[in-house]
């Protein structure tokens, strides 16, 4: 992880991006054990359609797991100030997501550096899956 220099970041600068592989039944299976959500929406293609989708759909945590992965793969968990998500669209096995970390703003805050980051999960359509802000000390 290479240090982050508040001074060399400008508004609007894409600083990070990760490209997840394509969901799978398997991964959401996983993360029902890991995560305790045992939904059926989740995991059971049947109950997913008798209740209006058309199949399963991914956790919401998972995807915001994705972005948080982002997160913490291009800044050191200890200069995390905030980390909030919105969810926006139901994401489906089958799907590539990319998650992408952007300027919004920096500031001075009682001598603290501080960056605001845009932060999204988007699939291959260009649909966001799910979007925040991350701020971070530098």
């Amino acid at each position: 992880m290479a240090k982050i220099e508040f001074d060399k970041l400008e508004a609007g600068q894409e600083v990070h991006s990760l490209k997840i592989p394509v969901i799978t039944h398997a991964n959401l299976v996983r993360y029902a054990g890991a995560s305790g959500d045992f939904n059926p929406i989740h995991n059971d293609p049947d109950f997913a359609k008798s209740n209006g989708l058309d199949g399963t759909i991914a956790h919401g945590m998972y995807v915001m797991a994705q972005i948080g992965r982002l997160c913490t793969e291009w800044a050191d968990q200890k200069q995390i100030r905030f980390f909030g998500i919105k969810f926006k669209a139901m994401t489906k096995p089958g799907e590539i997501l990319t998650c992408f970390a952007t300027v919004k703003r920096k500031k001075e805050d009682n001598g603290e550096k501080l960056v605001t980051l845009t932060v999204e999960a988007k699939n291959e359509a260009g649909e966001v899956k799910a979007g925040g802000d991350l701020i971070i000390a530098c």
